[in-house]
């Protein structure tokens, strides 16, 4: 597959601009002209290269071709299915299963979702390109996660993280009886002082919100649906304990552990802007067996 490509035909508006400010304005970053002019890109208008302070005339071709990305030689390509819900050239959304981390650490080196999609872009075709992951998702939630084929539309995400309008929705099953239907946890979270990994709600953590609305109250169990204004590490799970309801198999904040092997924690709504078509995209994941199953013990018990 060739470097990736964008072009633009220059309209009457438009015209007048040395290509420097039009790219800035078409959002290529500062590192990416660099690395165009150094790496291996091109910029031409109408077929023939030029440099970023050329001005634009109506009707003119611009085209930017990026250079090839470096791969990450440290990330073990392994060949991992995965249940891909959506591609193009430039993203990918994928359901990620329990149990899988989306990228490689100490404790789990390998078989996480970054192994498997530098395998992926290696053998189907796609550019030779170092993984982008936009959303992540803890090792034992499934659901959604969003990743980007090219460092431009990481780039563009990253704004699109920075304005809060990548969206996400949550299902989960936490224990106890909520009195509200629909509430705001705002309280800030912090790494525990004694835990490299525990977080916990403390004054000089970093303000989190969480909103959550009870989709059904069973005996010393709700099914809830959550939505998150902030994005702290387990920030779900321990604002839920921190309320008193942990989530159900979540070992570390003291949910309980009949049913579950690990936190009853889905990604099951993601919501965005294409990076580069403008077009607002939506996708639902259903959710997965083992808390299908937990949630059907709950509500025979009532």
């Amino acid at each position: 597959m060739s470097n990736f490509t964008l072009e633009w035909v220059i309209p009457k508006e438009r015209a007048g601009k040395d290509i420097k400010t039009f790219l800035s304005e078409e959002h290529i970053s500062r590192r990416a002209l660099t690395d165009i002019k150094f790496a291996g890109g091109t910029i031409s208008v109408n077929g023939k290269e030029e440099n970023v302070r050329y001005f634009l005339d109506e009707g003119d071709r611009l085209e930017i071709v990026f250079p090839p990305e470096p791969v990450n030689p440290r990330l073990a390509q392994e060949h991992i299915p995965l249940d891909i819900i959506y591609e193009d050239r430039d993203i990918l959304v994928i359901n990620k299963p329990p149990y899988m981390s989306t990228i490689p650490s100490r404790e789990h080196p390998s078989g996480s979702v970054a192994n498997a999609l530098a395998y992926y872009y290696e053998h189907q075709g796609s550019a030779k390109a170092a993984v982008h992951i936009v959303t992540r998702l803890d090792r034992n939630t499934s659901g959604l996660l969003l990743a980007a084929k090219h460092r431009h539309a990481h780039h563009l995400f990253g704004l699109q993280q920075k304005e809060a309008i990548i969206h996400r929705a949550y299902e989960a099953i936490a224990a106890g009886t909520f009195w509200k239907k629909r509430d705001v946890i705002d309280v800030p979270i912090g790494r525990k002082q004694t835990s490299i990994i525990e977080r916990e709600v403390r004054r000089d953590g970093k303000r989190a919100v969480t909103v959550y609305e009870v989709q059904k109250q069973m005996k010393d169990a709700a099914f809830l649906k959550i939505k998150l204004e902030t994005g702290r590490t387990h920030q779900i799970r321990v604002h839920l304990s921190h309320i008193g309801h942990p989530l159900f198999g979540d070992e570390l904040y003291g949910g309980p552990m009949n049913g579950m092997m690990r936190q009853a924690l889905h990604c099951s709504e993601l919501s965005f802007f294409h990076p580069l078509t403008k077009k607002e995209m939506f996708f639902n994941a259903p959710l997965p067996q083992d808390m299908q199953m937990l949630l059907e013990e709950l509500e025979i018990r009532g």
